[in-house]
């Protein structure tokens, strides 16, 4: 049993973009505050009338977001 739903998030043009394979969730947003909102949201619409044993996760899942950053470039 799963305790943690895990997401990835990279930013592509100008998006912050969240990725949670397990449930088939995908976000969006301009800042990484309204990315974190839409992500519970979409998360918890996606589990909405599930019993979370029956997607392998624990009732008390939490979501696990790991960013991918762009290293930082020394100025010349």
């Amino acid at each position: 049993m799963q305790h943690t739903i895990q997401a990835a998030v990279w930013q592509e043009a100008g998006w912050y973009i969240a990725d949670v394979p397990q449930l088939g969730v995908v976000t969006q947003a301009t800042t990484l505050d309204e990315l974190v909102a839409n992500l519970r949201e979409a998360v918890g619409l996606a589990l909405e009338g599930e019993a979370p044993e029956d997607l392998g996760l624990a009732p008390d899942a939490v979501i696990l977001a790991a960013i991918e950053v762009e290293p930082a470039v020394a100025p010349a």
